[in-house]
């Protein structure tokens, strides 16, 4: 990992588990971010209509880090 990271905060959705929403938010974020290092679920919450639960939510903090190109001038 770089010396320094960004962090991004993602929320991802499954009507299966929270487990499978923070799964498909960090697989979301990796379609654009490259060198993902970690991830930290901040919340979780679902909807629910009546007595079920009809999909689950995981808000996701995503770090990488930060990619500097050879042209900076430093």
């Amino acid at each position: 990992m770089s010396a320094v990271a960004k962090v991004v905060t993602i929320i991802g959705n499954s009507p299966e588990s929270f487990a499978k929403a923070a799964q498909v938010a960090v697989a979301e974020a990796a379609k654009t971010i490259r060198g993902i290092s970690g991830a930290d679920v901040v919340s979780m919450s679902c909807e629910v209509d009546g007595d079920r639960i009809t999909m689950y939510r995981t808000t996701v903090n995503i770090s990488f880090g930060i990619e500097r190109g050879s042209d900076s001038g430093a």
